[in-house]
C-alpha cells in the first residue's frame, strides 16, 4: 500500500512540473501602446536579414544545462520592432515601456524598452529562423526568441509566441 502511495505522488508530481504544450505559431501580433497594430507571418520575418548565430546552451533557474541548440540563424529583434511606432507623447516616457510576451500556451516574459533598445541585451535578442538545421517552418514551436546574453537562458528562451504587447508602466 506505501509503495502505491508513494507511486501515486511521483505521478502527481511529474504531470504537475511539466511544461504545457504549446500550440506552433504561424505568426505573432505586437499590439498595445502602439500606433498601429502589426501581425508579422513567418513570410514576413523572411524578409528580414538573417544572421547565423553561436550555438546556445539552454539551461534552467538553476543554471543546470537542459540542451543545446546548435545552427541556430536569427532576425535580431529590434529590427521587426523598428516598423513599429510606439504611441507615447515624448521619447522621454519611452523608458517605462515594456515588452511582455506572450506563448500560445500563456508562458510570459519581459523586457523592459531600455533593456531592448539601451542595453548590449537588445542587440542580443534573436527571433529563430534556423535551428539544428530545420527552418522556422519545421521547428516545433515555429516562432521563438533566443537571448544570447542571458546567464540562465532558459527563462527567456520562448516558444510559440502569440503576441508582443507594449504595455506602459502605471
Amino acid at each position: 500500500m506505501k509503495s502505491i502511495i508513494v507511486l501515486f505522488f511521483v505521478i502527481i508530481s511529474c504531470t504537475t512540473f511539466a511544461q504545457n504544450n504549446a500550440t506552433p505559431t504561424e505568426k505573432f501580433s505586437v499590439e498595445g501602446r502602439v500606433k498601429q497594430k502589426f501581425t508579422f507571418s513567418i513570410a514576413d520575418l523572411d524578409t528580414f536579414k538573417i544572421k547565423a548565430l553561436p550555438d546556445i546552451t539552454i539551461t534552467n533557474h538553476l543554471g543546470e544545462k537542459k540542451h543545446t541548440i546548435t545552427g541556430l540563424k536569427g532576425i535580431l529583434l529590434k529590427d521587426v520592432l523598428s516598423k513599429i511606432e510606439f504611441d507615447a507623447e515624448n521619447p522621454k516616457v519611452l523608458s517605462e515601456y515594456y515588452f511582455e510576451f506572450v506563448a500560445t500556451d500563456n508562458y510570459k516574459i519581459v523586457f523592459s524598452w531600455n533593456e531592448i533598445y539601451n542595453t548590449e541585451t537588445g542587440n542580443n535578442i534573436y527571433i529563430v529562423m534556423e535551428e539544428d538545421g530545420k527552418k522556422i517552418k519545421d521547428i516545433p514551436g515555429r516562432i521563438s526568441i533566443v537571448t544570447l546574453t542571458d546567464f540562465k537562458t532558459g527563462r527567456r528562451h520562448m516558444s510559440s509566441i502569440d503576441k508582443i504587447i507594449v504595455q506602459r508602466v502605471p
